[in-house]
């Protein structure tokens, strides 16, 4: 007896399971420095619907642009199954990809894109995998995600899209998540779609995971991650996040949120140990690291991007926060 190697042997866990049909094949382009946690999410689910069910209800394959082997982002390599070809008919083809990844996707991935987009095939990306598909044209009038500290470079990039806060969106025949924990969410809301709400409940509990639904935001809300509620707080840091490219004042946060300056920096001191415009300038400088690392930006565009009337502002800031000066800093990583 041949076993069938996308099934394997279990412990007790098991699901009686009447289905015969052919199994849904998942197909994973994995681009250089992608990150191996969510590619590992996005599968483990499909290797454990069919351990719980004894049937091959999916396949998966893994692919790189010329078949050989590529470096996630935690420096191990993968060998994938074979190169780029073309995906058979009624199967998903997912990029893969993590930092970096306005410089990882090649012609040769976008060509590919294009020409699966063009028969009808179900497409989608993980962690930063909607830049191939933003890249390839496909993302306009869509919903899509991706991971939430790449949203900022993206846009800069894509003016014309907007990114989703959600862990996952699944879009006609466009399918995307954030990446880490997040494929797993996908993956069980697409098993669910295909063999029903039993098996994703089993399968979430063998990878002893909470599902969250796809309106679930990638990050921590902002109240858990300074220790308060206070509700003027959190929109002072939420006006201060949508403000990044021409800063407001502090008299003008003020207004806004219609409260003293006394009892603003009051409340900034007690839960941040700062005062607002402090906190303010980290996340100008968070927003401009986050484009020095992920884009192609010049300094003088970050500048811009982040508030900053010139080049040196943003240096002398910079350097003070992070050690180093922007161009230094892009210099080491390059």
């Amino acid at each position: 007896m041949i076993r069938d190697p996308f099934i394997q042997k279990g412990a007790s866990a098991n699901l009686s399971f009447d289905y015969d049909g052919p199994p849904l094949g998942f197909y994973f382009v994995l681009l250089p420095k992608t990150t191996m946690l969510a590619l590992a999410a996005a599968i483990e689910p499909l290797r454990i619907a069919n351990q719980l069910t004894k049937k091959p209800l999916f396949t998966w394959h893994t692919m790189t642009e010329d078949g050989e082997p590529v470096m996630c982002s935690n420096g191990l390599r993968i060998t994938p199954d074979g190169p780029l070809a073309p995906l058979p008919a009624d199967t998903f083809g997912f990029v893969c990809a993590g930092v970096e990844p306005e410089d990882t996707c090649s012609s040769a991935i976008l060509n590919w894109l294009r020409r699966e987009a063009r028969f009808g095939r179900d497409l989608g990306g993980i962690c930063t995998g909607s830049f191939a598909l933003a890249k390839a044209g496909l993302l306009m009038g869509r919903k899509f995600t991706l991971h939430w500290e790449n949203q900022p470079g993206f846009l800069e990039l894509f003016p014309d899209l907007s990114p989703s806060p959600a862990i996952y969106e699944r879009d006609g025949r466009i399918t995307t998540c954030g990446g880490g924990n997040a494929s797993i969410d996908m993956m069980l809301a697409l098993i669910e779609q295909r063999h029903g709400p039993e098996l994703a409940i089993m399968v979430a509990d063998m990878c002893i995971h909470m599902r969250s639904g796809n309106r679930s935001p990638q990050r921590s809300q902002h109240s858990v991650a300074i220790g308060s509620r206070n509700p003027v707080l959190l929109k002072a840091i939420e006006l201060m996040e949508s403000e990044i490219e021409e800063p407001l004042s502090i008299k003008e946060i003020c207004d806004r949120l219609n409260i003293s300056r006394r009892q603003l920096e009051r409340l900034f001191q007690r839960y941040l140990g700062q005062g607002p415009m402090a906190c303010y300038m980290d996340l100008r400088l968070s927003r401009a690291f986050t484009y020095l690392n992920e884009t192609k930006m010049s300094v003088i565009e970050i500048a811009a991007a982040t508030g900053f009337a010139t080049t040196s502002n943003l240096s002398r800031q910079f350097k003070a926060k992070y050690g180093d000066s922007p161009h230094s800093f892009r210099k080491a990583w390059s």
